[in-house]
């Protein structure tokens, strides 16, 4: 497959896995906090109230930035490669959507910055964000694409390859 085939590839995957991860883990981490009375109760886990100005149902609206963050997420862990994978997903995950929120989109919505920075809404966004982050990472290799560069078969075969040719050199 050549270079720009792979990148499209890659592209899809990681909005694909970052759209999913949030119907996935984001919603269902949500209903885990609600349940245990962390996060705050204007956040409803699947909600389905229309949202301004399309009608489209919050939590699809959130799937779908869900993919373009996914997308983001993709190309910050190629950039930041000696944080590794996970841990990438995951830091990347939690503040990356989080600070958006916190400092551009509730401020557009007419909030205060950070939403009042309580501690239950600070909690909710980081570990909601971060579990949406680290289930996008599982998702794309899910997927058979790594966001290091390779599919795993390719890379996987790679290995193979090497091992086989350090054997033959000795």
């Amino acid at each position: 497959m050549n270079k720009i085939n792979s990148s499209v590839l890659l592209m899809l995957i990681a909005f694909a896995a970052g759209f999913l991860s949030v119907l996935i883990f984001h919603q269902p981490m949500l209903m885990i906090l609600k349940a245990i009375g962390l996060a705050p109760d204007k956040l409803t886990p699947y909600a389905m109230g229309s949202t301004s100005p399309l009608g489209i149902p919050r939590v699809f609206s959130l799937a779908f930035w869900g993919g373009i963050w996914g997308l983001v997420l993709a190309l910050s862990v190629a950039w930041i490669r000696d944080l590794g994978y996970w841990l990438s997903g995951l830091i990347i995950g939690s503040l990356g959507p989080s600070l958006v929120n916190w400092f551009v989109v509730l401020p557009l919505k007419g909030e205060p910055i950070g939403g009042g920075w309580t501690p239950p809404g600070v909690a909710t966004a980081l570990i909601i964000n971060g579990a949406w982050g680290l289930g996008t990472v599982f998702l794309c290799r899910l997927l058979g694409r790594n966001l290091l560069g390779s599919s795993q078969k390719n890379s996987t075969a790679r290995a193979k390859q090497e091992r086989s040719e350090e054997i033959n050199r000795h």
